[in-house]
């Protein structure tokens, strides 16, 4: 179905190729997955098979993708649009019309099917999706997995035999993300549609995948059964990592299936408790909500919450999609007034105090790093965020260089990966130093090895007396370094305490190490390995 021969992309003062080499063929009807380090040409590689490079991304394309017959090199997108449907990380920005019904009918119009034929797909595209209920609904007005179920939903009204999808779970809470893939499942197996996926959360997807395709910057893209490619790729699952620690062979790609493997190691572990996770206490609060109520239009956001974070301590702060978890953390920044109770941050009322103050006391990362970023470099907004805070020149410069090697100088904000604009964001931000520091899902777009120097920061300010409170889907990132799990369900605080007691009691909170091993108290295969070698 896709077939690339000697596949190279360049673009334009970059000094090596973003893809080169690739040479592999993907069958029909099967879920492909792209795995690799940020960087690695996954975005630019599902570029080359929707059309999107290089007629709209720019940059020069050698040998040939052929997409059901048809070279991707002489079919710009359009004429390729009833073939290959594409879907981003951020539905809300690909959508363009108001309603449910009225997105799923815009491909089809576009491509001026009759109308008898429209009316037939969207109710069949309702029904394969489980919209139906929603058909009415305002697109701003649905969850996460609503609105992605829906972008995919508008893609397949024009029959596509082909499915092109980036990191579609990124920003959805676990249920959600279930939803998409459930999905995702039923167009490969019942319908033969051919889906090729880059995602970051490989936790999620890759016991799904038929193909995995591996590509790393330094070696040449390596397609094959994911646990033959997961044994020698360097980013990988947890259950992966936990299969590879025990000696596993074959390595396990899901829970079920270490579990079965599991009982020799759980006795070794039996007796043995995880290292206590550093943390300082008695100190005073940074921040504390008390009977917080926020409105968001006639909506209520926020209803009742408090919440005191202290210096040292690092939380996390989970829940469905639209449970309140952005809001909280607007009202922490002044962005929300309360419509009852209160907020206070270092001794100040956020919606009352001068921005260039509060900068001072809390910084917020948010979800879309693109609300940070203004300038036309990244040298510019590093000299740009050193001068707001204070900071000696090239401090900004140095923490996103630790965080991601390798970004330019010279490079725009807005051509940066999804990965590469938060890291930015969140050295713009960290660069004040504030007391208190909020981030609102930090991990989406990050690979592990990210996502790996992200904890160690974060974790460095939190010894050096920071409060960190993260918003995050990622229940992987909470169980290796937040020592607090608050969860939010519709704007309240349902369950709060150590990590550890909350999301092992929470099947859809529970990382995937706490599953396989459960009743043990376990959560990260980092635990497990200290406990074998101790």
């Amino acid at each position: 179905m896709i077939t690339f021969e000697q596949v190279s992309v360049r673009y334009a003062d970059s000094a090596a190729p973003a893809l080169d080499g690739v040479d592999l063929t993907v069958p029909e009807g099967e879920l492909c997955l792209l795995v690799g380090p940020s960087g690695s040409g996954k975005s630019t590689l599902l570029g080359t098979v929707s059309g999107l490079v290089p007629h709209f991304t720019g940059g020069v394309l050698h040998g040939r993708v052929t997409v059901g017959g048809r070279d991707t090199r002489e079919h710009r997108p359009r004429e390729l649009a009833d073939l290959v449907g594409t879907v981003g990380q951020d539905p809300l920005a690909h959508f363009v019309t108001d309603t449910v019904e009225d997105e799923l009918a815009y491909g089809m119009e576009s491509l001026g099917l009759p109308g008898d034929v429209m009316r037939r797909r969207v109710e069949e595209t309702l029904d394969l999706l489980g919209l139906a209920d929603l058909r009415d609904r305002a697109l701003n007005s649905l969850s996460g997995g609503q609105q992605q179920r829906v972008a995919i939903g508008s893609v397949l009204t024009v029959h596509p035999r082909v499915l092109v999808l980036d990191e579609p779970t990124s920003a959805l809470d676990p249920g959600a993300a279930e939803e998409v893939l459930s999905v995702l499942q039923r167009l490969v197996h019942d319908l033969g549609t051919t889906v090729l996926m880059a995602e970051h959360r490989l936790e999620r997807v890759v016991q799904y995948a038929d193909q995995v395709l591996l590509l790393t910057p330094d070696a040449p893209p390596v397609l094959g059964e994911p646990a033959e490619v997961m044994a020698h790729s360097p980013v990988h699952p947890p259950v992966v990592g936990l299969g590879q620690l025990a000696g596993w062979r074959p390595l396990p790609l899901s829970v079920r299936d270490a579990r079965r493997k599991a009982a020799p190691l759980r006795a070794r572990l039996d007796g043995r408790t995880p290292a206590p996770a550093d943390r300082r206490a008695g100190a005073a609060p940074l921040a504390v909500t008390d009977r917080l109520a926020v409105r968001r239009g006639p909506v209520p956001a926020l209803r009742g919450v408090d919440l005191s974070l202290h210096p040292g301590e690092i939380t996390a702060l989970m829940g469905r999609n639209g449970a309140g978890k952005s809001t909280l953390l607007g009202s922490l920044v002044g962005l929300h007034a309360p419509s009852s109770g209160s907020v206070r941050v270092g001794g100040r009322t956020p919606h009352r105090t001068r921005p260039a103050e509060l900068i001072r006391e809390v910084g917020l990362v948010p979800q879309d790093p693109r609300d940070l970023l203004y300038g036309e470099s990244v040298a510019a907004e590093c000299a740009a965020a050193d001068t707001d805070a204070g900071a000696a020149a090239g401090t900004c410069r140095a923490l996103v260089e630790r965080l991601l090697p390798g970004i330019d100088d010279d490079t725009h904000p807005r051509d940066l990966s999804e990965g590469q604009r938060l890291t930015l964001a969140l050295a713009v931000v960290l660069t004040a130093r504030p007391p208190l520091l909020l981030l609102d899902e930090p991990t989406r777009g990050l690979d592990y090895a990210a996502k790996a120097r992200l904890v160690e920061i974060l974790r460095g300010l939190a010894a050096e007396g920071h409060a960190v409170l993260l918003a995050t889907h990622d229940v992987e990132l909470a169980a290796e370094l937040a020592h607090r799990t608050v969860i939010l369900a519709e704007g309240e605080i349902v369950a709060d305490g150590p990590t550890a007691e909350v999301v092992v009691s929470s099947p859809a909170f529970a990382p995937q190490v706490a599953k396989v091993l459960a009743p043990g108290p376990w959560l990260t295969v980092r635990q497990v390995a200290e406990a074998l070698d101790a």
